[in-house]
């Protein structure tokens, strides 16, 4: 690759080659494919559903993660969208909620509230003007922090195994993610050029060889997976309840919060800059109406990908091109099974070995963000109490259990959600005392 075509990827608009797009866009296709087919399959589980309806689950999930993200990339009527390098997908957030309501209320309820939901989460993106005034740099790093911190354990679960699967913890899985991780690393730190942004990529390659050789990859679903399938509007129905709704309301409005934080991650890692007004308002916007759309379809709630916001901060890859290749690729995943049946054989050993550094580089833009406020006893404060109160509630198992069930399903199950809301108030309550010189 010349100069010239490497100073491209780092152009948001500049034209780039097949060559070009196709490894930078799979190293986005391979972080995210599996989160983006894991909620449904989880959300399925739950809701009883037969082995095809899940199925289409995993497909309304692909094909609506690319339609987000293309959303994203090109907004409607030059509003509709941020217009930033983000990556879309169906968000493990929304999880916990989507199957308590599932479980309870069938899965009609969930896309009955997606969509009552969806439709607030435009009404943000249209005020968000007025409401930015709660998220000033410190709170947004706050809560970046919160969404890297939250990501630590997805990260060394999928590195042992994934959680629930009958090898969690072997060996064989530790060796192959440290592996793994260890090209990534190599790359990332001793290369340069092409090979140093296409480190992720190179781990993944190198994580999924040694994988096929230990026996450890299982074919079976794409031997099963039918070749086209197309998806078909109110497959599953639309149910409005009360206690659905408001329960993903709340998660809604605090998603939209989450986006302010991701979208900014973007931009302070990556463009060395903090997100315009129309951006913020554009992205909420678009993913608003990503969801409203997403309910007829049968689709779960897509968010920014907390995964991809890192691979892009730590690649500055942020050419439009390179999303849309991954677009592309999760589109035409979603319309073939046997293609999204490929993908899902990446085993979570390689996923997590080549994401924990990933994961690690959204922290640190949080700690960036907060760094760069003077550190007085009130930030610190905000800081620290919201980051106490968020990751200590949720690593405190059943310590909400003398509340009704919703309470621990929306505030006991995501460091972000109880982080960001402390971080509001303690932001809006503590005034900063301008300290006079004492001559």
């Amino acid at each position: 690759m010349s100069e010239k075509e490497e100073q491209a990827l780092f152009d948001y608009d500049a034209k780039l080659s097949i060559k070009e797009a196709v490894p930078m866009g799979l190293q986005h296709v391979v972080a995210a494919v599996v989160g983006i087919v894991t909620p449904g399959i989880m959300i399925a589980k739950v809701c009883n559903l037969s082995s095809g309806d899940t199925t289409i689950m995993i497909q309304t999930s692909l094909i609506f993660s690319a339609i987000a993200t293309m959303i994203q990339l090109f907004p409607i009527f030059g509003k509709v969208g941020s217009r930033l390098p983000v990556m879309m997908g169906a968000s493990f957030a929304y999880v916990p909620i989507l199957m308590a309501i599932g479980g309870d209320f069938g899965i009609a309820a969930i896309f009955g509230a997606q969509l009552v939901g969806s439709i607030l989460v435009i009404l943000v993106g249209l005020s968000i003007k007025k409401i930015r005034i709660l998220f000033p740099p410190l709170v947004t790093g706050t809560v970046i922090l919160s969404i890297g911190l939250s990501l630590f354990p997805v990260a060394i679960k999928y590195m042992a195994g994934g959680a629930g699967s009958p090898d969690f913890g072997s060996a064989q899985n530790w060796l192959v993610a440290l592996l793994t991780f260890a090209v990534v690393f190599y790359f990332n730190y001793f290369s340069k050029g092409f090979l140093k942004l296409s480190s992720i990529l190179n781990g993944m390659i190198v994580g999924y060889v040694v994988s096929l050789v230990l026996g450890m990859v299982n074919f079976t679903p794409v031997k099963e997976a039918s070749v086209f399938q197309v998806i078909t509007p109110l497959y599953f129905g639309l149910d409005f309840q009360i206690v659905p709704i408001l329960t993903l309301v709340v998660m809604f409005v605090v998603d939209a919060v989450q986006a302010i934080g991701q979208f900014t991650a973007t931009t302070v890692g990556a463009m060395d800059r903090e997100p315009t007004d129309k951006e913020l308002s554009g992205g909420i916007m678009g993913s608003g109406f990503s969801n409203f759309i997403g309910s007829f379809f049968g689709s779960v709630p897509v968010a920014t990908f907390g995964q991809n916001v890192g691979l892009v901060t730590v690649t500055k890859v942020i050419n439009k091109y390179v999303m849309v290749f991954a677009s592309v690729i999760l589109l035409v995943a979603g319309f073939v099974p046997k293609v999204a049946s490929i993908l899902t054989t990446i085993p979570y050993a390689v996923i997590g070995g080549a994401t924990v550094s990933v994961f690690a580089s959204i922290s640190m833009t949080g700690v960036r963000m907060i760094s760069s406020q003077e550190l007085t006893p009130r930030n610190t404060g905000v800081v620290g109490i919201s980051l106490a109160f968020g990751i200590g509630v949720t690593l405190s198992v059943g310590c909400l259990s003398g509340f009704p069930p919703w309470v621990t399903t929306i505030f006991g199950n995501s460091e972000v959600i109880l982080t960001t809301i402390v971080a509001v108030i303690l932001n809006v309550l503590l005034k900063e005392h301008k300290q006079v010189a004492i001559e």
